[in-house]
C-alpha cells in the first residue's frame, strides 16, 4: 500500500466459521502491503471497536473479543463508522451472518458512506423493496455493496456476470448446478447407469459428511438455489443497458422452484426422522434415474435464469452423459454456464468448490480488495 493512501477501516460482523477464516486471511496480509485496518469485531454476544489501535497480525483477537464486556449495538456501530468516513477515508462493514435483521441495516450503512461486503444472501434475495433501497443508497452515497460470495463462495460468478453486462454483452441464459449439496447427491446418485445407490442412502451419507444442513429438507426444498437465482436475475436486470424480459422477482419465493421433499414428509420436525422415512420414496427417485438412463442422460438439480424467455426456475433436469454437467462435476463442486451473444457457440464456464469457509472467506476478501 502506498504511504499516501489512507487505509480502509474494516468492521467484521459475525466471527463463526467464515468470519474467523476471514479474520485470519485478512491478518495474514503483510502489514507493509495491506490496505486494511481491522478496527471492529462483533459476535452474537460481544463486540470490540478501536479505530486508534487496529487488530494486528498475531494478536489474540478471539481472546480479546471473548473478554469484552461490550454488547452488540448496531446503532452505535453505525454512528462510530459513519464518523470515520471522509472523502479520503473508506470504511467497510463485512456481514458474515445469515441474519435478516442485519441485512436490513445495509441501506443505512450505505447512506452513511459505509461500503457493505457480505456472503449473506438475505438482502439480495429477499424483499424487492430492500434490494431497491440498497441500490438507491449506494448510488446516492457512492459507497459500494459487493456480494461475490453470495452465489459461488470464492468462484467469480457475480463479478463475471457484472462484467458481461457492463461491457454490453447480451446475456441469453445462465444455468448451473449452484448447490454443493445437490451436486454431491446427484453426482453420486445419477451417473448415467440405470441403477446405483438408493436416493435415501446418498442423502444420508451427504448428511454424515456435513454436505447437507442438519435437516436435509432445508437443502432438498431448493430454496438455496432459488435465492442464488434471484441474486443473478437482479444483477442482470439492474445492470443491463436496456430492459430485459426477466420478471421483477418480489423475493426468492417468486422463483419457480421444484422441491424434492416428498409431500408426506413436508413438515417433518427433525432431520433424524426425515432420514428414517426417506427410504419410503426410493422407488420414485430410482424410476427417475432409470428413465434418464434410458435416454443416455443423468439427473442434475439445476438453476436457470432464462433472460430471453423471461423465466427463472430451479429443479431437476436431465442432461446428456456428454454434457459438462455430467462429465465435469465431482464431489460437491458448482458449475455455472453463461450463454451470451459473444460466447454464443461455446458458453463461458465457471467451475469449482462453491462452499466451504476458506473459499467463501476468500471471496469476501476479494471483494474488500475491490475497494482498495
Amino acid at each position: 500500500m502506498s504511504s499516501s493512501t489512507s487505509p480502509i477501516y474494516v468492521a467484521i460482523v459475525g466471527v463463526g466459521l467464515v468470519g474467523s477464516e476471514l479474520v485470519e486471511q485478512l491478518l495474514a496480509i503483510p502489514p507493509q502491503t495491506s490496505p486494511f485496518k481491522l478496527i471492529s469485531l462483533t459476535s452474537s454476544s460481544r463486540t470490540i471497536f478501536d479505530a486508534a489501535n487496529p487488530i494486528d497480525p498475531g494478536s489474540q483477537w478471539k481472546e480479546k473479543l471473548a473478554a469484552s464486556a461490550e454488547k452488540p449495538d448496531f446503532q452505535l456501530l453505525t454512528q462510530k463508522l459513519a464518523g470515520l468516513v471522509s472523502p479520503s477515508q473508506k470504511v467497510a462493514v463485512v456481514d458474515n451472518t445469515s441474519s435478516d435483521d442485519i441485512a436490513k441495516l445495509y441501506p443505512k450503512w450505505l447512506e452513511n458512506g459505509i461500503s457493505v461486503i457480505t456472503p449473506n444472501k438475505k438482502a439480495y434475495s429477499g424483499a424487492l423493496e430492500l434490494y431497491e433501497n440498497i441500490l438507491n443508497a449506494s448510488k446516492a452515497s457512492g459507497a459500494r455493496f459487493l456480494n461475490e460470495s453470495t452465489v459461488g463462495a470464492g468462484l467469480p460468478v457475480i463479478s463475471t456476470l457484472k462484467e458481461l453486462v457492463a461491457t454490453g454483452d447480451k446475456v441469453v441464459k445462465v444455468e448451473g448446478v449452484f448447490s454443493g449439496t445437490m451436486s454431491y447427491i446427484f453426482n453420486n446418485f445419477s451417473t448415467g447407469a440405470a441403477d446405483g445407490p438408493s436416493f435415501s442412502s446418498v442423502v444420508a451419507v451427504a448428511r454424515e459428511k456435513g454436505y447437507t444442513e442438519p435437516h436435509p429438507a432445508d437443502d432438498l426444498n431448493g430454496f438455496d438455489v432459488a435465492r442464488k437465482l434471484t441474486i443473478l436475475a437482479r444483477t442482470i436486470s439492474s445492470g443491463s443497458r436496456a430492459p430485459t424480459a426477466l420478471p421483477a422477482l418480489q423475493s426468492f419465493h417468486s422463483v419457480q422452484t421444484e422441491s424434492l421433499i416428498p409431500a408426506p414428509l413436508e413438515g417433518i420436525p427433525t432431520g433424524d426422522e426425515f432420514i428414517s422415512r426417506l427410504p419410503e420414496f426410493d422407488a420414485h427417485f430410482s424410476k427417475l434415474r432409470t428413465d434418464a438412463s434410458a435416454e443416455d442422460k443423468v439427473l442434475r438439480f439445476v438453476g436457470v435464469v432464462d433472460v430471453t424467455g423471461g423465466v427463472v426456475k430451479a429443479g431437476l433436469e436431465k442432461y446428456s452423459t456428454s454434457h459438462p454437467f455430467a462429465t465435469s462435476l465431482g464431489g460437491s463442486d458448482n458449475i455455472i454456464m453463461f450463454h451470451t451473444e459473444r460466447y454464443g457457440a461455446r458458453p463461458l464456464i465457471v467451475q469449482g468448490a462453491g462452499a466451504g469457509a476458506a473459499v467463501t472467506a476468500m471471496g469476501v476478501l476479494g471483494d474488500l480488495f475491490k475497494l482498495a
